[in-house]
């Protein structure tokens, strides 16, 4: 019997199972070991880690967890979930079950990409989608960002500080307003509206953007929007709300709508945050504050206190 069982073994899993550790909580962590930075070839925008390949911090936080005897790391995936008398019991993909009184889950998401020939050899190598985790190392080089939509156009404009040669190829027509096409064009931003065919690429170097109709167009990086859904299904089976992107809904507390179930980390979101910030060491924040939440969640339930991080209404 776990007090905690963390549903993921990322930035945000491990980050929680270090302060539940040192909190003295019997944790129980499941990794399942497909993190969604796996392709990347390293991890930016991390203070003391910055340029760090990302399975090498996973393992620097998986040893120094070590210290910490009351935290288990089990690789294994969770695949269903039920309520019990004392919390929650989780079923393994191996068939064991484990229980706890209190789940966060940190699974993640998963990218789902744009249907664009050679965009999934290149993720996270050469295609990208974050500016805060590989815009800098695309400083002055060739950038091509995919899509018109007005984030698209937004990203577009916020890369033109990266570099002078940005344009933006939005794979079809699209309804830029004249004075959005106005200020693209003081950016020096060309737009490339054709219909995209392939990425074409030497290993994992992206080499030119291919199209229907025109010519090619030389590029070194392109900047793409994927569409995101839960890489674990138990946030579906344990009916935890959800956004209309597919993040669980939380408070500023990391409670879900769920009683007892805590979200960290890119899957899950507070309703004034438009999006789901990706940064590694924003996941890792979130794990430490989700996890001392739980720990004084479980203080006050052991002795009988008032719980200062009250769940909301739901």
């Amino acid at each position: 019997m776990f007090e905690v069982i963390v549903v993921g073994g990322g930035p945000a899993g491990l980050s929680a199972a270090l302060t539940l550790g040192r909190a003295h909580r019997r944790a129980l962590v499941l990794d399942s070991g497909r993190g969604r930075n796996a392709p990347a070839a390293a991890v930016h925008n991390f203070f003391t880690r910055d340029g760090v390949p990302p399975n090498e911090i996973r393992a620097i936080a998986r040893e120094q967890l070590r210290a910490y005897p009351t935290v288990e790391v089990r690789e294994g995936e969770a695949t269903g979930v039920a309520a019990c008398a004392t919390g929650f019991t989780v079923r393994l993909a191996d068939g064991t079950d484990a229980e706890a009184k209190r789940l966060l889950l940190a699974s993640g998401l998963v990218d789902q990409l744009p249907d664009i020939t050679g965009i999934a050899a290149l993720w996270g190598r050469s295609v990208f989608h974050c500016p805060y985790c590989h815009g800098f190392e695309s400083s002055g080089r060739p950038i091509a960002v995919i899509g018109g939509e007005p984030d698209r156009i937004r990203l577009a404009l916020h890369l033109s500080r990266f570099s002078r040669d940005v344009v933006l190829a939005t794979n079809g027509p699209a309804d830029i307003p004249p004075t959005t096409a106005a200020a693209l064009a003081a950016a020096g931003i060309a737009i490339r509206c054709e219909p995209i065919t392939r990425l074409e690429a030497t290993g994992t170097t992206l080499d030119a953007l291919v199209f229907e109709d025109g010519p090619e167009l030389a590029r070194e990086v392109a900047f793409v929007k994927s569409i995101w859904s839960q890489r674990s299904p138990l946030p579906d089976l344990l009916g935890c709300a959800t956004f209309a992107d597919a993040t669980v809904e939380i408070t500023e507390f990391h409670q879900t709508s769920v009683p007892g179930v805590y979200a960290a980390g890119d899957m899950a979101r507070r309703a004034t945050v438009p999006v789901p910030f990706a940064a590694v060491i924003a996941a890792a924040a979130t794990g430490t504050v989700a996890a001392g939440v739980i720990d004084q969640d479980l203080l006050s339930a052991d002795f009988g206190l008032p719980n200062p991080f009250a769940a909301k209404a739901w």
